[in-house]
């Protein structure tokens, strides 16, 4: 199916605007959630808000939200109050500055979304891609959104024009508020794990060959559940990793060495990893068989 755009904006580069078509980079259909059931008679639930002080259901109509400035204590505020402290969209990405993109850690990352060209806007586009790509840096601007003032970067992913939201700089953590012993590394240590890493490494990150396992036993299961049958904990539970206890690092690190070998080996003896069956597939030919054994019976 067709991505739908989520409206247009208009980016300022210079003297040129450049309009555009806003679309969502991710999907939240891919997760599975699970909804409360009354347990007797697997009927929905439905959500109450319940006040502390009366022990009495409290009704939308009679709520009001309020900040707690200190223990127990809040000051309350309007609706009015609050909608006046929102930021007034502009539907423009006014970029402030050119930055290399190997300077932003991805840990300031947040929602990611693809620009598109509106019309007669594919020349002035093309044109910032592209020297974006040549220069190795990406562009830096403000885009005000549902009340939110956003910090936002433009990076080119192949010829289309990636925007992606960044954190401001008080909502990521400083490391230095993580402690980390101090440890010696030994060249002897060093040199077998460099090994490993360039034994596992690749050109390029392929994002296809890592699949959702847990949805996979999830979905699985529903299945299962949906026509009718029980399912066997045991099933569906992941295999437990066996941990040897192994205090000595340069034997793990033969040991990983040894293991990934096998693993690189054997992978080229069984060719191109084919695409994981989904439920519905697996299903559908559980049908299939089924009709085939109703029809083997008969005769």
């Amino acid at each position: 199916m067709a991505a739908r755009s989520l409206g247009s904006l208009t980016i300022s580069f210079g003297l040129i605007a450049i309009p555009v078509n806003l679309f969502s980079a991710t999907q939240s259909s891919g997760s599975i959630s699970f909804n409360l059931l009354h347990k007797g008679c697997g009927s929905r639930l439905k959500q109450q808000y319940v006040c502390i002080k009366h022990e009495t259901v409290v009704e939308r109509d009679e709520m009001v939200k309020g900040y707690e400035f200190a223990k127990g204590q809040y000051v309350q505020f309007t609706p009015e109050e609050i909608k006046a402290f929102d930021e007034v969209g502009t539907h423009s990405i006014d970029i402030a500055e050119f930055v290399a993109i190997d300077a932003i850690d991805p840990v300031y990352f947040d929602k990611a979304y693809y620009l598109t060209p509106d019309k007669g806007a594919s020349k002035p586009y093309a044109l910032l891609t592209e020297a974006l790509r040549q220069t190795n840096r990406c562009a830096i601007g403000r885009w005000a959104s549902r009340g939110n003032s956003n910090i936002v970067m433009l990076r080119p992913i192949g010829n289309v024009l990636a925007m992606q939201q960044l954190r401001f700089s008080n909502e990521v953590r400083p490391t230095s508020e993580i402690e980390i012993v101090p440890s010696e590394v030994k060249s002897a240590e060093l040199a077998l794990a460099k090994q490993l890493v360039e034994q596992q490494s690749t050109d390029k990150f392929d994002p296809t060959v890592y699949v959702d396992e847990v949805k996979g036993r999830i979905e699985a299961a529903i299945q299962q559940k949906v026509e009718g049958k029980e399912i066997s904990i045991s099933d569906t539970a992941p295999e437990a990793v066996a941990n040897n206890n192994i205090v000595d690092l340069m034997e793990v690190l033969r040991q990983s060495l040894q293991k990934t070998q096998t693993a690189k080996t054997t992978i080229t003896k069984l060719g191109a990893r084919k695409p994981p069956k989904r439920v519905e597939q697996a299903a559908a030919k559980t049908s299939v068989a089924a009709k085939t054994t109703r029809k083997t019976s008969k005769r």
